[in-house]
This record gives C-alpha cells, sequence and structure tokens, in this order.
C-alpha cells in the first residue's frame, strides 16, 4: 500500500517538470540548503566546471555536476550531493546527502520528490549501522561482541562516486579508534566499504 502511494506521489509530482539536476536545484528549499540566494543557485548553475562562489554562510564551492548529480562543498567540512534517480522507470526521487568531516565523516541522507515533498527514507534504504559492516558468520568467534560494541558511534560516509547510481558507503571507525582498537574490529568486518546497487526502487 506505501509503495503504491509513493508511485502516485511521484507520479503527480513529476507532471510539468523537466527533470534535470539543474531543474530541480533551481527550486532547492533552504531547509536543505540554508542561505542560499537565488543568485548564487544561478551562478552555480551556470559555470560548467568548478566554482567557488560567496553567500550567507561563507562560501559555497560546485565540486562535481552532470544532469541528474550535483555535489557542493557547504564548508570545510561539509559537503551536499543531490542525486536524481529514476524511479520505476516513470518517475524521479532526489536523494540528498550531508556529509559534515571533522575528526571522522558522517553523512545524514534523506529523500524527496521533484517538489522537495520529503518521503520516507525506509521505504528506499535499509537501516544503516555498524552491524551492516561486520561479517555476522564471525559472531560465535571469541572477541566477536567486544569487536562489535567498540565503535559504538558507527560513523558512516555515504557518497554517488562520480554522480553514479551506486551508493558507496564506508564505515570510518579508524577516525576516532586508537589503533589498538582498531586492530580489534578489522577480523570481524566484511568490509570497511560497501556498495549498494539502486534497482529503480531501492538501495540493495
Amino acid at each position: 500500500m506505501r509503495k503504491i502511494f509513493i508511485l502516485v506521489l511521484l507520479a503527480l509530482s513529476s507532471i510539468g517538470y523537466a527533470q534535470t539536476i539543474k531543474d530541480v536545484f533551481s527550486t532547492v528549499p533552504a531547509s536543505i540548503l540554508p542561505g542560499l540566494a537565488e543568485s548564487t543557485k544561478t551562478m552555480l548553475l551556470v559555470d560548467t566546471g568548478k566554482t567557488t562562489v560567496p553567500y550567507a554562510l561563507g562560501e559555497i564551492e560546485k565540486i562535481y555536476a552532470s544532469d541528474d548529480y550535483l555535489l557542493l562543498r557547504t564548508s570545510k567540512a561539509g559537503s551536499t550531493q543531490i542525486k536524481l534517480l529514476d524511479y520505476d522507470n516513470d518517475s524521479t526521487v532526489v536523494c540528498v546527502i550531508k556529509t559534515v568531516c571533522a575528526k571522522m565523516c558522517d553523512s545524514y541522507i534523506s529523500f524527496y520528490d521533484i517538489n522537495w515533498q520529503e518521503l520516507p527514507s525506509e521505504r528506499f534504504l535499509p537501516t544503516l549501522s555498524g552491524n551492516f559492516f561486520f561479517d555476522s558468520s564471525k559472531k560465535t568467534a571469541e572477541n566477536y561482541k567486544y569487536a562489535v560494541s567498540l565503535p559504538d558511534i558507527s560513523p558512516i560516509k555515504a557518497e554517488f562516486v562520480n554522480g553514479a547510481d551506486d551508493l558507496t558507503l564506508v564505515f570510518d571507525y579508524k577516525s576516532y579508534l586508537s589503533d589498538s582498537m582498531a586492530a580489534e574490529v578489522e577480523p570481524f568486518l566484511k568490509s570497511d566499504s560497501i556498495i549498494l546497487k539502486w534497482d529503480k526502487s531501492t538501495f540493495k
């Protein structure tokens, strides 16, 4: 039932709109990018290469752009990615990733229709945590529970590498654990990076 509702919502929201990153970014609300004036949006969209422009909170830099993807550096520690994803072949979902890198990198992922109405994240993405990266086949091994408990805040960096539809997740535990603690964790990881594939419905 929820999928039917989302499909209807996305279909209605897409009528009359050119679904390119320029069109969607031109209407991005202040809740997504605070302090971004219309003139700043225009400057970021007109230039085809990297560009840095002033805005209310300092400077914003366009790092990468394509027809369906935009990567912005919003501060020394922060970045925002906006990605258009084909949904069930006839609609579009907007995925926004906000990442802050201080001592470690951590990302927040949200989803919208092209009119910037927020959509339930659980419909498109599994629940992410540090456990996502651990090898559950080793859970009976000595020290497994201890290793899992060490990265208790589970910082995860998310990225659409080169604007691709696949979502790369990096478990950034080494940035805040000591070397000895990280060494306890490593043997029980499947990997410290995972790629989730977009199947035009959800990330798997």
